[in-house]
């Protein structure tokens, strides 16, 4: 992924706290045992255990398993925060509006990470509380037992898997080479615009405009 300085998270903290405040739910890649082939891509939840440690599970019928034992790195990508900025957006203040180019927003985190599978019934039971507690905090459910109602008898049918994080890239792209007063008038425009994401990427255009002006405060 191409992340220009300007592109890039201020410090780990930046996009753990964005990854907090998801949905959790990303793209699982991993390479195909065929290297003619394309890819294995998975659509899935996942729980952060930690800041080294991602858990997901997915169904024992699922073609990605014989791909995931043979990898020594996997990608687990989340994409949010997204907008189309078209054209007459982005031109210079100097420049017919129709010389403007349009260009995408969004926040992009990818995680390398090295996978382990598990069969083991208590480990898929602690990876499914995990994930339980995790989305959907204070509702009440059932024990995660193996061989006990309701979903012991379930466990067999899924495997776990513990990705261990081994680094991570991740991209805040917002127009932040542009001038404040640039970035200013795009926010606007997505806050009265209001389609999709677009108020979750003018969130992400204020927050880091707010932290670049703060940063320039401090060095001055």
């Amino acid at each position: 992924m191409l992340i220009h300085p300007w592109d890039a998270a201020a410090d780990p903290d930046e996009w753990q706290q964005w990854i907090a405040s998801t949905d959790r739910f990303g793209i699982l890649a991993v390479n195909n045992l065929d290297p003619a082939q394309a890819p294995i891509l998975v659509p899935t939840h996942f729980t952060a255990a930690g800041r080294d440690e991602l858990l997901i599970h997915l169904a024992r019928p699922n073609p990605v398993w014989q791909h995931l034992q043979a990898a020594a790195e996997v990608k687990l990508a989340v994409v949010g925060g997204y907008a189309y900025i078209p054209s007459n957006w982005r031109a210079a203040a100097d420049q017919p509006v129709e010389h403007g180019v349009p260009t995408s927003y969004y926040t992009a985190v990818q995680f390398v990470c090295r996978p382990t599978i598990t069969d083991d019934p208590d480990d898929k039971a602690r990876i499914l509380t995990a994930q339980l507690d995790d989305f959907q905090p204070g509702v009440e459910h059932a024990p995660v037992t193996p061989g006990e109602a309701p979903y012991g008898r379930m466990l067999p049918g899924i495997r776990g898997i513990r990705l261990a994080v081994l680094r991570v890239e991740a991209k805040f792209k917002y127009d932040d080479n542009k001038p404040v007063e640039h970035r200013e008038k795009v926010t606007g425009n997505l806050r009265e615009r209001g389609n999709g994401l677009d108020k979750a990427a003018a969130a992400q255009q204020t927050r880091r405009l707010a932290a670049d002006v703060e940063r320039r405060r401090r060095t001055t």
